[in-house]
């Protein structure tokens, strides 16, 4: 029998975050004379600090399979929690937890601060004389963990779906826009994306002719509100409608928003939203066509919307969780698995491994020649980068009686070998928000 293994996901889900789980459970099966029990750190990190530990190695096969299906991060939950370096206290903790239930492989799944996360885990093992393997599992649905060469990673499970996801809602609000703009001319319709434009520009996917009278404000774009105002005015002259795809990070200035304990701005708690600000901008301005503008926000719906899941995304989450698995195996410790493009004009990946260290904390930016040069539109490279990502076809989605049929864990966990986390900063965190704070 193995040494036992902790799995746990950290910030934002997305649609395939499951799939990952699943590579990981479902390949440390394979090696059982290298990994023992499976365990899930209930809400990431903060499970493991609490000892929270889910028993995925109770759970039956059938179940497991159907995390393929299964979207969001429900199945063994989340956490915006940060280990940070003068947390000396969640730092022991961990190592303790560990040593209690004979943890001997650690792999954590999220973006760029989770990698951080895990980065740290793997050094605080070596220098506490541990015998623990810490590896990574990307995520993010923002596509911003890497670099801006994509030599550490190609693009991250989660934004295929979430680009397709995009694709598909342009679709149908332009037949909405279409039909009604003699009342509604403009549709602004908000995006997520916080500093980085991926997910807006895969408004792009759903018309590469450029065929919609379609504008794409990225927060790269530089692009003012009054400039915004003015190319707007201008669509509408010349096509009677337009359809505004908006990052959420767009500057409009202060909007009241407030901030997770990662230190990022949480633009869908704000006190308005950029959607709003625009639709009020256009609207207090004027429209040079008869009728007003109207805004549409798409909130967690982006990474948490199984049915527009890309089946390519689907499959290269459990790989890239399968890579991780082979490289513990391979007893290798302190590296993310990555998915990189092979070159040429026939779309293919291969699945290999970069430090944690590298890629922790790293955010790669939208790159500068893939904007157009009108800075609300993006060019054919970023169309001929992103359609591979989406698939050809729907993901099947089971169903009974009506239902989509998601995984469902028993709720079986470790038995506690430690007393309570007095006073770390994970249990001050629970506390708070037992209280509503």
């Amino acid at each position: 029998m193995g040494r036992n293994v902790i799995v746990a996901q950290s910030g934002g889900p997305s649609p395939v975050i499951n799939s990952s789980l699943r590579g990981v459970i479902e390949t440390c099966r394979m090696f059982p004379d290298t990994f023992g029990k499976v365990y899930a750190g209930w809400h990431g990190i903060e499970g493991v600090l609490k000892e929270e530990l889910l028993d995925l190695s109770a759970q039956d096969e059938e179940e497991v399979a159907l995390l393929r299906y299964t979207p969001a991060a429900g199945s063994i939950g989340t956490c915006r929690y940060k280990l940070k370096k003068n947390q000396v206290e969640d730092f022991q903790r961990v190592i303790d937890v560990m040593k209690a239930h004979e943890v001997g492989y650690f792999f954590y799944n999220g973006g760029n601060d989770s990698m951080d996360t895990a980065n740290k885990v793997s050094q605080l093992a070596r220098e506490k004389g541990l015998d623990l393997i810490a590896v990574g599992v990307p995520k993010t649905i923002d596509n911003d963990v890497g670099d801006s060469e994509f030599k550490l990673i190609d693009h991250t499970p989660g934004y295929g779906s979430v680009a397709r996801y995009w694709m598909g809602i342009v679709q149908n609000a332009n037949e909405e826009n279409a039909g009604s703009s003699p009342a509604d001319p403009v549709l602004v319709l908000q995006a997520m994306g916080r500093k980085i434009g991926f997910i807006p520009a895969a408004a792009r996917l759903a018309d590469p002719k450029r065929e919609m009278p379609l504008q794409i404000y990225m927060a790269e774009s530089g692009v003012t509100g009054e400039e915004m105002c003015d190319r707007v005015s201008d669509e509408l002259k010349r096509s009677g409608r337009c359809i505004v795809v908006v990052s959420e990070g767009f500057d409009l200035g202060d909007l009241g928003f407030t901030r997770d304990s990662f230190g990022h701005a949480q633009y869908s708690a704000s006190k308005t939203t950029v959607a709003q600000q625009v639709v009020n901008m256009l609207n207090d301005r004027g429209l040079p066509v008869g009728g007003a503008a109207r805004g549409q926000v798409s909130g967690t719906d982006q990474r948490d919307t199984c049915v527009y899941a890309s089946v390519v995304d689907l499959d290269e989450a459990y790989k890239v969780g399968q890579k991780a698995v082979t490289i513990a195996q391979s007893g290798e410790t302190g590296y993310m698995a990555t998915i990189l493009r092979k070159p040429g004009v026939i779309y293919a990946v291969e699945y290999d491994r970069v430090p944690l260290a590298d890629v922790a904390n790293s955010e790669r930016s939208f790159p500068k020649a893939w904007l157009s040069q009108s800075k609300i539109d993006v060019t054919d490279d970023f169309v001929r980068y992103a359609k591979p990502l989406i698939g050809e076809d729907w993901a099947s989605v089971p169903v009974v009686n009506g239902r989509q049929r998601f995984a469902r864990f028993k709720q079986i966990f470790a038995e506690k070998k430690l007393g309570v986390c007095a006073g770390g900063k994970a249990e001050e965190v629970r506390r708070k928000r037992t209280k509503g704070t």
